[in-house]
């Protein structure tokens, strides 16, 4: 059975992200363009949160060094990231999600 944790989003607008921890995760929930996201709370290039960075559609951008990531899969969109960051499942239910964290 896999572990999930449940987040009110009723006040997450598009564009915006909410840094929240789940047992020992770190993660930052993303609200791009009206659908919720879950990446963790880590650059995967300068190890940094992310609770900063700018959200434009669906790339994080790296208050550091700039560099981009999609949070929809955790791909790199733009050096010096290079390694994708970990995502998790988001399921939408009304004003709550519910991320999966894994087994």
């Amino acid at each position: 059975m896999s572990e999930c944790v449940t987040v009110d989003v009723s006040d997450l607008a598009p564009g915006q992200t909410r840094a929240i921890e789940a047992g020992s995760r770190r993660l930052l929930v993303c609200n791009a363009e009206g659908r919720f996201y879950a990446i963790e709370n880590r650059c995967p290039h300068a190890l940094v949160r992310l609770d900063a960075a700018a959200l434009r559609g669906c790339i994080l951008e790296c208050p550091v060094h700039g560099g981009r990531l999609d949070v929809r899969d955790g791909r790199p969109q733009g050096h010096p990231i290079r390694k994708r960051a970990i995502t998790y499942p988001v399921s939408a239910s009304g004003d709550r999600i519910e991320i999966r964290l894994g087994a």
